[in-house]
């Protein structure tokens, strides 16, 4: 970047040690500092600092900044390199902005690095991938950009979201995700370990759900985990009002001062609470240390990372190897570079009709929502300029006529009771129910973005009706804000009339009398009746554009503030109704429509791509959005985009949005590209470009393999470098067309289906991108880690009889006969190689203690919490009444007893609880008889003694069957 200085600038020695510092501090000053709004301690040359400073995809909320892609169409470029110039230039950014106002900290929360799961997640525009190693991938590109290339001095410290689990806003503080321990380490660490072991992370943060029954912020092993994956020092910074919800929303505790204490001790460093109000925090801690919950070394703990890491930007030391200038915002090079992410993050999903390249029309029809039209998502900045898509063609063709249409209906509402339109005041500062006439101040273009939910937009003032104050107006730029208050739904009364829902209020509109000001204060009873009139209909509108055109643009998507967001999930995948319509009115009046859809999700459009001459994907690109589209649409730029999240052809293939475990190992069915069995519409790495790649050959450098040791601990045996896992894949790929092509080059494993454990039935192995010249080949060499195939298998070692609930396992590859492909997606295997994986059987598991939770598979039960912040048991799902968890591999020794650890379940069951040993093979047989539960309180744990009745002679399947309300922590045997 050329705004690093060639000579950096460094103290002599730091001033001061975060260890020191420490020191000095007072007890009182050390409470303070654990608030995110730590306050300045001035005798030690303490400033004020803050945690948190928002750049998902370009710093947020501090006024104008480059706006690049939602990271969601950054993973489409599938180029770390890419991401790390990105992040390099938002910490450029961010450090032009702390230069210009110090209060802005170098502390930042980015990036979101939780799996995309499910396309319904409402923050599905805010993560990468569905696949866990490429997010993890990707995010570590990012974070490096956002860290700097200084050895010493970070530009900024990246913090990663959100830990763990985390993919509802649909009771995100309530629900528990339940993670069996496959779907726990082979899917949702992984994303994580990857930027933290790569040295470029300085914090994370937990999320605001539970996982398996405990609320992440009080997690104690998984925090301590975490901080096993890096070198050095890691914060934990608490989610937003996180500390509060523990007792407030999710009832865990029963006071803040115990959760507050329970937070600390689990590894909470930094507690975002009550906003800027530093009081409660002190309060509560304090409150904490005098009643024994926590004590001064607890404190100290947490001060020192939080030290730490404001040491990490040069803060401490006074070393400043960037030289950032506040000047150093919207530059040339973040303009350009916005440009390059938007155009190589679109995806050319379909060309059938070989309607792409635009080539040289005359006329251009582009319609439907986001024709003209470009919008921020919550974690946007404020952009210095936007290009429209009619922006950009009218740039690339001054000589073509660009017919714009929007496919909003046109209307006028007449108030049955005043007897008046309502009309917009000049400034828009109050809409009236005054005009006797239809002008452009009483006209209002409605869009329905699905399921009724309605913006309006006046004609007159060309922005959008309203309601932040009770008294709505027509004066909002654009669709916003935490609760969103320029949507509306409409009601069809039984005499025809319509009332209007003002939806962020809840309230009905009314006129009021004397001033005729329509305000949001009533009832659905006292809600005003309008006479609808529409005056231009959208769909008609749609078509006159699309008449006669040489090339028709549907352009459609969703405003990432509406029906699918933070605290919202989506309701389905379907588009929403003005695009709809406008997508059949243009495809009725043109015989090959280009579907250009610009969306924060997937969304299931098969039927419109069986119509359309071309389906084209972006993600809301920010600023350079129009050019990005139209340098492909042209053709003056060769698609490169490839999507990194399955399109499903129907929302019941993605599974159950509320569902985490991704295996399937409950029976309900597998999820995400790896688990289901779906077929999708687009998979995994699919996208097209003007140039046809054929894939002429694989080879393996071996057909043979040994598998890899085990790996104990918390990192997937993944290494390329390990022993014995040099195998390689030679991709041979030819360009037959005539432009360059900038191509994906991916390998999956095919896992065989009969393994003793569950393995994903398909896995993305390694990729690269390489540049393939016209008219020749290319010989693409990628190594292939082995442990890439690993699963996590709890029999693979035994447990710790002294541990409360460390799971036991490691990953294992597992022998058998894979095959390895690659092709232009993972559904499209253009290639395969057989590869045979030897190595011992399966290991047998002779347990002393048998962690309940370390299951294989199970049927109707969840993971739960063994006490408030340690340990893992397991319980009946609360909508059954019985299940069981199955072990495999379990050589019991001559043992003749068993003792059970139980406990009862707060929440009731019809059924007195017991449970009970089974055996199998082929049949399942008792191995205990039913033992009744008597503890009455779900953290009293009792010891059920049972004789086992035929103790098997060698491996067995061991089955815990529970019914009612029982809990079950772990299994001994004697």
């Amino acid at each position: 970047m050329d705004h690093h200085s060639p000579e950096p600038d460094r103290a002599a020695a730091p001033r001061v040690s975060p260890v020191d510092l420490l020191g000095r501090l007072t007890l009182d000053e050390k409470i303070a500092l654990l608030h995110q709004h730590a306050p300045a301690v001035d005798r030690l040359g303490l400033r004020p600092y803050t945690t948190g400073t928002e750049c998902l995809h370009g710093l947020s909320w501090t006024g104008v900044a480059t706006v690049f892609p939602q990271p969601v169409g950054l993973a489409s470029t599938w180029d770390v390199d890419l991401l790390a110039r990105v992040g390099r230039a938002v910490g450029t950014e961010v450090r032009a902005k702390h230069a210009e106002d110090p209060s802005i900290g170098l502390n930042v929360w980015a990036p979101v690095v939780n799996t995309l799961r499910h396309p319904l997640w409402g923050r599905n525009e805010e993560g990468y991938s569905e696949d866990p190693d490429l997010t993890a991938a990707l995010a570590t590109g990012y974070c490096q950009g956002l860290r700097g290339e200084d050895p010493d001095v970070w530009l900024t410290v990246p913090t990663l979201k959100h830990y763990l689990g985390y993919g509802n806003e649909t009771d995100r503080s309530a629900t528990s995700s339940h993670l069996p321990p496959q779907s726990l380490r082979e899917y949702e660490l992984p994303a994580f370990q990857g930027p933290l072991a790569a040295g470029v992370v300085g914090a994370v943060m937990p999320s605001y759900n539970l996982v398996n029954g405990r609320p992440n912020h009080v997690a104690t092993e998984l925090l301590d985990e975490l901080r096993t994956w890096a070198d050095g020092s890691v914060a934990v910074v608490s989610d937003a009002q996180a500390p509060s919800s523990l007792v407030d929303v999710e009832r865990f505790f029963p006071d803040h001062v115990t959760s507050h204490a329970a937070a600390l001790r689990a590894g909470i460093d930094s507690f975002t609470d009550n906003s800027q109000d530093v009081r409660p925090t002190i309060e509560r801690i304090t409150a904490a240390l005098g009643a024994g919950l926590v004590d001064e070394a607890d404190i100290d703990r947490a001060v020192l990372r939080l030290l730490e890491l404001r040491d990490r930007t040069g803060e401490l030391s006074g070393a400043d190897p960037y030289r950032v200038p506040a000047t150093a915002i919207d530059t040339a090079e973040h303009r350009a570079l916005a440009r390059e992410a938007s155009t190589r993050g679109v995806v050319l999903l379909a060309n059938d009709g070989g309607a792409l390249p635009l080539g040289e029309p005359t006329s251009i029809a582009v319609v439907g929502p986001f024709a003209a039209h470009v919008v921020h998502d919550w974690y946007s900045g404020t952009p210095p300029y936007v290009v429209t898509l009619a922006d950009a063609l009218a740039e690339r063709y001054p000589d073509a006529e660009v017919r714009v249409a929007t496919g909003a209906d046109r209307v006028a509402l007449f108030s049955r009771t005043h007897q008046r339109y309502l009309a917009a005041t000049p400034t828009g500062d109050a809409v009236t129910a005054t005009s006797v006439t239809v002008d452009a101040t009483s006209q209002f273009d409605v869009t329905d973005w699905g399921h009724g939910v309605l913006s309006l937009r006046s004609v007159a003032t060309g922005a959008y009706l309203s309601g932040q104050s009770w008294i709505q107006r027509a004066d909002a730029d654009r669709i916003g804000g935490w609760v969103v208050q320029e949507t509306y739904s409409a009601r069809t009364q039984p005499d025809g009339s319509v009332s209007l829902l003002h939806i962020g209020s809840g309230k009905w509109l009314r006129i009021q009398n004397g001033t005729h000001l329509l305000v949001a204060d009533g009832t659905e009873a006292t809600a005003e009746r309008f006479s609808l009139e529409t005056l231009v209909s959208g769909s008609d509108d749609v078509a006159r554009a699309c008449a006669g055109a040489d090339a028709v643009l549907v352009a459609v998507g969703n405003d990432p503030h509406v029906a699918g967001r933070e605290t919202e999930d989506r309701p389905d995948l379907l588009l929403g109704a003005t695009a709809a319509t406008a997508w059949s009115s243009a495809s009725a009046a043109h015989d090959r429509p280009i579907l250009v859809i610009v969306s924060s999700y997937p969304y299931a459009v098969q039927d419109e791509a069986a119509q359309a001459g071309a389906v084209v994907w972006s993600s809301h690109a920010g600023q350079e959005l129009g050019h990005g589209l139209v340098d492909v649409l042209s053709g003056d730029v060769n698609p490169s985009g490839r999507i990194a999240q399955t399109w499903w052809r129907r929302v019941e293939d993605a599974g159950d949005l509320l569902d985490y475990d991704v295996t399937g190992a409950g029976g309900q069915g597998g999820q995400t590209y790896r688990y289901a069995e779906a077929d999708p519409l687009y998979g995994l790495g699919h996208g097209l470009g003007y140039s046809e790649i054929a894939y002429r050959r694989l080879e393996l450098s071996a057909g043979s393999v040994a598998a890899p040791a085990p790996t104990f601990g918390h990192t997937p045996a993944r290494d390329a470098e390990a022993p014995g896992t040099d195998l390689t894949a030679t991709v041979t790929v030819e360009n037959t067309g005539d432009r360059p092509v900038d191509e994906l080059v991916a390998v999956y494993s095919h896992a065989p289906q009969d393994l003793t454990v569950r393995a994903p039935r398909r896995r993305l192995l390694a990729w690269t991108r390489v540049e393939v010249a016209p008219h020749s080949t290319l010989d693409v060499r990628l190594p292939l880690p082995l442990g890439a195939l690993a699963v996590w298998d709890v029999a693979a070692t035994a447990p710790d009889r002294t541990a409360l609930v460390a799971t036991p396992g490691a990953y294992v590859v597992q022998p058998g006969a894979y095959v390895v492909a690659s092709g232009p997606s993972v559904t499209e295997a253009a290639l395969t190689a057989p590869l045979t994986v030897t190595g011992p059987e399966p290991a047998v598991l002779r347990p002393g203690t048998l962690p309940a939770a370390a299951f294989h598979s199970y049927r109707s039960l969840v993971t739960s919490a063994r006490e408030r912040t340690l340990g893992s048991c397991i319980e009946v799902h609360p909508a059954h009444e019985a299940g069981w968890a199955q072990y495999g591999r379990i050589a019991l020794d001559g043992a003749r007893v068993v003792r059970i650890l139980v406990a009862r379940r707060w929440l009731p069951a019809s059924s007195a609880p017991r449970v009970r040993l089974t055996a199998g093979g082929t049949g399942w047989a008792p191995l205990t008889e039913w033992a009744d539960v008597t503890s009455t309180e779900q953290y009293d744990w009792q010891e059920l003694r049972l004789e086992l009745l035929s103790p098997p002679a060698g491996p067995v399947d061991l089955r815990v069957e529970i019914e009612g309300a029982a809990r079950v922590a772990e299994l001994i045997f004697d």
